[in-house]
């Protein structure tokens, strides 16, 4: 329980408080625990909060089934969980007494009113949990293993959605004595990709949607739930609207389709973001805001997708989820953002994955090592991949279709790119084929007035050019541009900046047409927009 002791110890200074205690008591029970009870079962829902009395409380292992690090415990005043409690998710770890023991057990929703109305409480509990998490993330030691993404683009693909969505895993490289001894403790033959859950729990097809639904973070709600405001995307507008809807006491849902931070979430350092003098990469930054929204209460659903929405008589809207799960909403936030354009190339889909990636984080970088990378594109995105994998791979070749970066990169990120003498940036240039059997292998680039042609080796091709708006499930809903982003505001007749033609849906961030393309705009949004979904909700008195 190493990790799980050193935030009981170092990040909290001065724990629950008496009238904190005291809060907790009046919504909860006392329960005796044996020596060896599980009060907490891995991969069960984190539904209860618990706060230690007396006795001894320890983490397991999940492979070894000891006792979880080196040796550290829970004792009299320190509470048991980590961030799974907070966002309605399965628990990450069993937990179990040392010694016969005495628990204050609280339901999660009673704790989470009781930090929104004490600060002090929240402040406490929010550091200590978040902080659990982040030493799970940085322990290597997991419930979810991971074996062959070296190998395999799946298991891959499924640590990028781990990464990206705070999900703790540890990663065995096969052949590798590790990788070799959870093969034949799980049967599952030495050499062969694997997820495996727990120490015995082996996940057949596995795929990020599984990944989430053993984690509990896939569809935390019932069927037909309603909530005030539905906010479909988790990208920095998204998230910046879950906060202040969370803050400001509306019930609200958060969906994504794919990973907590959107495109934002793809970038490995933000450098121009105001309070981050030194960067911050977009899936911290965008996780942090989705802390906050989670303490306010607000939840997510992840990896879900709205594939059609509709309204009722009274001005209420169901979505139907890509599961066949409806969700209710009194208001509807779209914050689906934009995605990269996938390029004109034979062989695309074979190499995705396996080659060819879309985001530069350090998921992506690690199979990156020992080679020449590309990057295609021209915008900031671009340019801060660009940055990050040249310290990484042997060499970068920054692909640029115009004939300069003036007019689509901060000026910052030109002068860094030009002076960075392990990139090499090739204007009025692109990407014409793709070679390599199973993984990418080589690209050829063609470039310049006379269209000279060039092969470069390497396994990592990075695309980061245009924005298609995710956009096709509200064509039959609200009014769209002809590029496809949502029409908002007094070009459509509607009364705010940010509402779209059909009243009580909103547009904030990438998604809304003649928006500014940047993370501050979405995050200023996605806050401003709140005010007007308020005035929506309440406009029958009915909040």
């Amino acid at each position: 329980m190493e990790s799980l002791a050193i935030d009981l110890t170092t990040a909290v200074r001065t724990p629950l408080d008496t009238a904190h205690v005291a809060a907790l008591k009046a919504q909860g029970r006392e329960a005796e625990i044996a020596p060896g009870e599980i009060i907490v079962a891995l991969g069960q829902p984190s539904d209860t909060f618990y706060y230690v009395l007396d006795g001894e409380i320890e983490a397991v292992d999940p492979v070894s089934g000891g006792r979880y690090g080196t040796g550290a415990t829970l004792g009299p005043g320190q509470f048991v969980g980590e961030m799974s409690l907070l966002n309605g998710g399965n628990a990450m770890l069993d937990v179990r007494a040392v010694r016969q023991s005495r628990v204050l057990a609280v339901p999660r929703e009673a704790v989470l009113r009781l930090m929104s109305e004490i600060p002090e409480m929240s402040d406490i509990i929010v550091t200590v949990l978040a902080g659990r998490r982040r030493q799970l993330l940085e322990s290597g030691r997991a419930s979810l293993t991971l074996v062959g993404a070296e190998v395999d683009r799946d298991i891959r693909n499924i640590a990028a959605f781990a990464s990206r969505n705070r999900i703790p895993f540890r990663s065995l490289t096969i052949g590798e004595r590790e990788a070799e001894e959870v093969a034949h403790a799980c049967s599952i033959g030495a050499g062969k990709p694997a997820v495996i859950f727990g120490s015995h729990d082996v996940i057949e097809d596995p795929s990020p949607a599984k990944i989430a639904h053993r984690i509990g973070i896939d569809m935390p709600v019932s069927d037909g739930e309603s909530f005030d405001l539905l906010i479909v995307g988790g990208g920095p507008a998204g998230v910046a609207a879950a906060v202040y809807a969370g803050a400001e006491g509306l019930s609200a849902l958060v969906v994504e389709d794919a990973t907590i931070g959107g495109q934002a979430g793809t970038s490995s350092r933000i450098e121009n973001y105001m309070g981050f003098p030194t960067g911050i990469s977009g899936t911290d930054l965008v996780w942090r805001g989705a802390l906050q929204a989670m303490k306010f209460g607000t939840r997510f659903a992840v990896p879900r997708r709205a594939e059609a929405i509709r309204s009722d008589d009274i001005g209420e809207f169901t979505a139907r989820m890509d599961c066949g799960s409806q969700i209710r909403a009194r208001a509807v936030v779209v914050a689906t953002g934009v995605q990269y354009r996938k390029l004109p190339l034979e062989r695309l889909s074979d190499f995705e994955g396996a080659g060819i990636y879309y985001a530069a984080t350090e998921t992506e970088a690690r199979y990156c090592g020992d080679t020449d990378v590309v990057v295609v594109g021209g915008g900031n995105s671009a340019g801060q991949a660009a940055m990050y994998l040249s310290r990484k791979a042997n060499h970068v070749h920054l692909l640029v279709r115009g004939k300069s970066l003036a007019a689509s990169m901060s000026s910052y990120l030109r002068s860094r790119l030009e002076a960075e003498p392990k990139i090499t940036i090739h204007y009025r240039s692109e990407v014409v084929a793709l070679h390599g059997d199973h993984h990418l292998e080589a690209v050829t680039i063609r470039s310049g007035p006379d269209e000279s042609e060039q092969r470069v080796e390497t396994r990592g091709l990075f695309i980061m050019v245009g924005a298609a708006p995710n956009t096709g499930w509200l064509r039959d809903c609200v009014e769209l541009d002809d590029k496809g982003f949502v029409k908002t505001g007094a070009d459509i007749g509607a009364h705010s900046s940010y509402e779209t033609s059909h009243p009580g849906i909103f547009a904030v961030g990438d998604v809304r047409a003649s928006s500014v393309k940047r993370v501050a705009s979405g995050v200023g949004e996605g806050s401003v927009v709140i005010s007007k979904v308020w005035d929506w909700v309440n406009r029958d008195g009915r909040v």
